[in-house]
């Protein structure tokens, strides 16, 4: 174990678990990255991270000054976890179908929070952020869906973690897409390595946007955010695979009652897509999927009746 001299050093280094009780014998192996072992619980940390880190190497931002940001919840947690050990405010805006667990741990972390109406999904949070920053002085968007620091932070970590963990061997890598930074940053990272990989990425069936349907209600929340996001390369993956709500739903319950793992519902879906990419695949190959986060965080949401 390291000594760390902050709490953002504990970000990263997250273990990947092979699943073994409902993977059938015929499939490939399915291996999951478990994103919820990072400080604030999800993959999002790393983002959160460097979308600060970045600006303060760049004179955009000093200590006491506040950060602004739209989010479904998880960026949110980790930019409050963040500016914390950083010194800085924090002002989350979210849509107010977010979970109450979420809501609970921004306050936690000393972060204030803005709602707005669900209906309006992420672009209604967006567009509040940017009135709040005309309002208020010294505030600073890291926008995530845009930044390039999002995705870079997985080029030079979550990749080459992957990359290590596997001893260069997988021919399949599958996750959800939000902002489309771990997808992305991730993704071209193992493509140049592995030229050979084949990579999916999961929506939900409720709100195909990658496929060119329209946005809709969903349950796996943190992906589908209405609309592509700059920071996805859509040129990353080679398929796109729709889940349904209790598709992934079922998978979570069943991570944790079988497998011992608690994860959210867009760690459901990848599961999910893991293994019907597995069963094409057949025995002797590899499939790695990310978990993004933890279960705990939808537990008053009734997801594991």
């Amino acid at each position: 174990m390291k000594l760390c001299g902050n709490v953002t050093e504990l970000i990263g280094d997250t273990p990947v678990v092979r699943l073994s009780k409902f993977i059938p014998e015929d499939a490939a192996d399915v291996y999951v990255k478990l994103e919820m072992f990072n400080p604030s619980r999800s993959v999002k940390d790393r983002a959160a991270y460097n979308l600060l880190h970045v600006a303060e190497e760049n004179g955009l931002i000093k200590p006491g000054d506040t950060i602004i940001e739209p989010t479904s919840g998880n960026t949110g947690i980790g930019l409050a976890m963040n500016a914390a050990a950083k010194g800085y405010k924090a002002i989350l805006i979210m849509p107010d179908n977010m979970s109450k667990e979420r809501i609970n741990l921004l306050k936690a972390y000393g972060a204030e929070v803005v709602l707005t109406p669900a209906e309006q999904r992420m672009p209604g949070a967006i567009a509040k952020a940017l009135e709040l920053q005309k309002q208020i002085p010294n505030s600073f968007i890291p926008q995530q869906f845009e930044n390039p620091a999002n995705p870079n932070i997985h080029r030079y970590t979550t990749a080459l973690e992957i990359y290590e963990q596997m001893d260069g061997e997988l021919d399949a890598f599958v996750a959800t897409a939000g902002t489309g930074g771990t997808i992305t940053g991730t993704g071209e990272t193992l493509k140049e390595k592995l030229p050979n990989l084949y990579i999916a990425v999961v929506e939900p069936k409720g709100s195909p946007v990658l496929s060119g349907g329209v946005p809709g209600p969903h349950k796996l929340v943190g992906t589908s955010p209405g609309f592509i996001p700059k920071n996805l390369n859509t040129e990353v993956y080679n398929e796109i695979i729709q889940i349904a709500d209790e598709e992934a739903l079922t998978t979570m319950r069943n991570l944790a009652r079988q497998e011992g793992l608690l994860v959210g519902p867009s760690s459901g879906a990848s599961v999910y897509a893991a293994i019907m990419i597995a069963k094409r695949l057949g025995a002797g190959k590899k499939v790695l999927c990310i978990a993004p986060d933890t279960g705990e965080r939808y537990l008053s949401m009734g997801l594991f009746e």
